[in-house]
């Protein structure tokens, strides 16, 4: 067994991969990271709602085994750091892992409380909650961090519908998509310089002397770095799902009409994956029209293109021409969170970050540090992220008992505060504001 400074690895089974795929056995070990915030609220909700669902399903033959592991907030006061290595190693070493949200620091300060989220120029105690042992040194994003380190390269989101959530948009009902975000490359790679430093000054020259172009001196530089190698493994994976799922299309979003190198390569190296290594499934837009009269032959994927900005109207007016998307990593964070609001954004919807041997489920918000320790948000965003990870571990039963509590609890009007305000400003009368860990139970008694 693998020795860690501060993780204890539980008795159990650990969750190994062949052909790509978890095995899992019946008392499988999964990472768990609390997260900072409201993590602290989320976190013990998700487990028990996890734990009820695999024990209905299962009779008791099955059952999770937690592993706590620690970032963020917690790493800090174990490692003096908010993402210590240890945390990386063990869940390279799990295989599978769930994490809370985690602070993100996003002003110029020095340095950032994880307790309150305040940002300020010095170390010490926080400014603004009086704190004095969880301000860290400013660092980049610790789920970027994550991602990078564990290559994976895969931020996999559902959006689904849940009837009885106030939808802004008279489609929601056809909206149904699993959406492909490459993690590692694009702007946000964090290849970012800061104006005036020796690298944009020198990127800037380079530029001018190898091509003529002029930037203004004053900017910060950004690199946007889109790999065939990273474009094809994820591409690959979406092509996959589609075909595993029996989805009618997956489409490649991009805005190559104006970055041609970067996003218009992803576009060419995507319909090159569907269309040399899935040849006998997949059928390219243009062949749809250009040799087959606009007929779909059964049994066929379609895969097509659309470019950036056109997605986002197209995913409002013409929803259900649309299942499986892939995209850049921009692209993709920017399309996620809009698909959401199109169905209400339920605590902003599930997420995993996948590799080819590592996945990493996860809550998509933020920390909303406010609410901590008020047992008041929603929990819905890192259970329906614990329903993905059920799946990917073959477990659908207990999935699917998990959706349809929370379905069920929905449509019946047992929700949390968020949910419950634009529910009765659309004049339900028969809503029941719950707390974060009664919903919870909601869901469970659902089940």
């Amino acid at each position: 067994m693998v020795e860690f400074q501060h993780v204890t690895i539980p008795e159990g089974d650990l969750v190994r991969i062949e052909d790509g795929r978890p095995v899992v056995g019946d008392r499988p070990i999964i990472g768990n990271l609390r997260g900072d915030g409201i993590g602290l609220d989320i976190t013990p909700v998700m487990r028990e709602v996890v734990g009820a669902a695999v024990r209905k399903a299962y009779e008791g033959r099955r059952e999770i085994v937690w592993c706590p592991i620690y970032a963020g907030l917690e790493g800090l006061h174990r490692y003096g750091e908010v993402l210590p290595q240890e945390a990386v190693e063990a869940i390279r070493h799990l295989k599978i892992a769930i994490k809370g949200p985690f602070t993100t620091p996003i002003g110029e300060e020095t340095h950032v409380c994880l307790y309150c989220a305040h940002q300020q120029y010095h170390a010490g105690t926080c400014d603004k909650c009086g704190k004095d042992d969880g301000v860290a040194p400013r660092f980049r994003s610790i789920n970027v961090g994550l991602r990078q380190r564990l290559d994976l390269f895969a931020c996999v989101r559902p959006i689904m519908y849940f009837e009885g959530v106030p939808a802004p948009n008279k489609y929601a009902d056809q909206v149904n998509f699993m959406i492909f975000r490459e993690n590692t490359e694009d702007v946000y790679a964090g290849h970012d310089f800061e104006r005036g430093s020796d690298v944009a000054l020198e990127i800037i020259r380079v530029v001018k002397e190898m091509t003529g172009r002029e930037i203004r001196e004053d900017s910060g530089i950004g690199v946007k770095p889109i790999s065939e190698t990273g474009t094809k493994r994820l591409v690959r994976m979406a092509c996959r799902w589609a075909i595993d799922h029996d989805l009618p299309s997956v489409t490649l979003v991009h805005k190559g009409n104006i970055m041609k190198f970067t996003e218009g390569s992803f576009a060419k190296w995507g319909y090159e994956v569907a269309t040399e290594e899935f040849g006998d499934r997949f059928v390219t837009e243009k062949v749809l029209w250009e040799e087959l009269d606009g007929k779909m032959p059964e049994g066929k994927i379609l895969v097509k293109d659309r470019i950036a900005d056109s997605i986002f109207q197209q995913i409002q007016t013409r929803s259900g021409e649309y299942s499986v998307f892939a995209l850049p990593n921009l692209d993709g964070d920017y399309l996620s969170d809009a698909a959401i609001a199109l169905v209400g954004g339920l605590g902003l919807g599930p997420g995993a970050n996948i590799g080819e041997e590592v996945a990493l489920f996860e809550a998509t918000h933020g920390t909303a540090p406010k609410y901590t320790g008020m047992d008041k948000v929603n929990p819905g965003s890192l259970i329906l992220s614990a329903r993905m990870m059920l799946n990917h571990m073959g477990w659908t039963e207990a999935a699917d008992l998990i959706l349809q509590g929370m379905r069920r609890a929905i449509r019946e009007g047992h929700v949390t505060y968020d949910l419950a305000r634009l529910m009765r400003a659309e004049g339900r009368e028969d809503v029941r504001e719950l707390s974060c860990s009664g919903f919870g139970q909601a869901i469970i008694e659902r089940m």
